[in-house]
């Protein structure tokens, strides 16, 4: 499987936390499995005044387009310091921590769902994918 993401529907805003009034950069951009859209993801990095850098990624996983949301998955993962590791690391956790879901995001898994889901592999390759070729992520993530 080859994913790949086309820069140009990348998109990036800022917003204000409101614990803290720290910069959050989000970024949002489809995956492409082998030429098709099979992702988006939605990608929270924390810059928080008080507390390590991490990132929150919500992954929504189906089928796009004129085929409707029938299929759709969204897993969710946190991203950041974990103690005796220099390198960040990956815990599954609840999907859309924070946020409302809409018809888009089709079934919400919990931490607990997404562990026994079959689709969790190809989660955690996206995620991987992600982290070493968004550049907001990987840079708020490595170059800490």
């Amino acid at each position: 499987m080859t994913l790949t993401a086309d820069p140009a529907e990348r998109q990036q805003r800022e917003y204000e936390c409101s614990c803290c009034n720290a910069a959050i950069e989000r970024v949002w951009n489809y995956v492409h499995r082998d030429g098709t859209a099979w992702a988006v993801y939605f990608a929270n990095c924390y810059h928080h005044t008080d507390q390590p850098h991490d990132a929150w990624i919500d992954v929504i996983m189906g089928t796009w387009g004129d085929d409707g949301t029938d299929d759709h998955v969204t897993f969710g993962c946190r991203v950041g310091p974990v103690e005796n590791s220099a390198f960040p690391a990956a815990t599954l956790v609840d999907a859309l921590t924070g946020f409302t879901p809409s018809a888009v995001h089709g079934s919400v898994l919990t931490r607990e769902q997404g562990l026994e889901h079959p689709w969790l592999p190809q989660f955690w390759e996206i995620v991987d994918f992600v982290l070493e070729n968004d550049p907001t992520i990987h840079g708020h993530l490595y170059s800490v």
